[in-house]
């Protein structure tokens, strides 16, 4: 394994998925485009929730502070994700933090322009809310991983999501082709840095997964999904 495998091409699933290819054009109709660098942000929490932003290149992470200072990722979008707060309630505000991780192109969708295409289009509103459904699940499966099976299932279940979003087969293993810290890692499930390296190092002695040039590689996917009590989701609601 080299460090080239960092720039293979990954197949991830795109949460715009939700849309058909004629729903999706026009939603791209009523974009307008703009670039962000990595380490800006989108939004704050506390500002106005009045935009959809669709991912056309890059990444961009969404993240929640805590009073301590410590920061939660909740999700990770990629190229083709359709990501946003936009609420049926006038002066909306965000609840999370949205920080460009790479240099991106980003469609944003004003809230106005929306409303008027969802009331032109009947099968792009239904579309849309299967979207809505689709983020509402994947919050709350991420919180109950968190909340019942403590650190060390929130991990094995980070650890599949990354396999879906990032993983690659290499024979009877799955290489995640994304290179993460321990830090973010940490940040991904609510805990310590030095807890994260304690449950890596027990997964290593178990042989459930190994590191290569610094990727991670699961060995043993049935355990992970053991310890998660994995309810078999879809590949687009398991994701990171």
């Amino acid at each position: 394994m080299t460090d080239t495998l960092q720039r293979k091409p990954v197949s991830q699933v795109a949460n715009s998925d939700c849309f058909t290819e004629e729903s999706l054009s026009k939603l791209k109709e009523i974009m307008y485009e703009m670039r962000a660098e990595a380490g800006n942000h989108l939004f704050w929490e506390g500002d106005a929730a009045d935009k959809l932003y669709f991912l056309k290149r890059g990444q961009v992470k969404i993240t929640k502070a805590s009073d301590e200072g410590k920061s939660f990722i909740l999700y990770v979008y990629n190229t083709g994700d359709l990501f946003g707060q936009v609420d049926p309630f006038q002066n909306s505000v965000h609840s999370f933090n949205a920080e460009v991780t790479e240099n991106s192109i980003i469609g944003v969708i004003q809230q106005k322009d929306l409303e008027v295409l969802l009331w032109q289009h009947g099968d792009l509103a239904v579309e849309f809310m299967k979207w809505m459904g689709l983020m509402h699940r994947m919050t709350q499966t991420k919180f109950r991983d968190l909340m019942m099976f403590g650190k060390p299932g929130a991990l094995c279940s980070t650890l599949i999501r990354l396999c879906n979003t990032y993983g690659k087969n290499h024979g009877s293993e799955i290489v995640i082709t994304k290179k993460l810290t321990n830090s973010e890692l940490a940040d991904m499930i609510g805990a310590t840095r030095e807890s994260v390296n304690r449950m890596l190092g027990d997964l290593k002695r178990a042989n459930i997964i190994a590191m290569e040039n610094n990727y991670i590689v699961v060995k043993d996917l049935p355990y992970l999904r053991d310890i998660c009590q994995c309810e078999n989701c879809p590949v687009d609601m398991c994701r990171i």
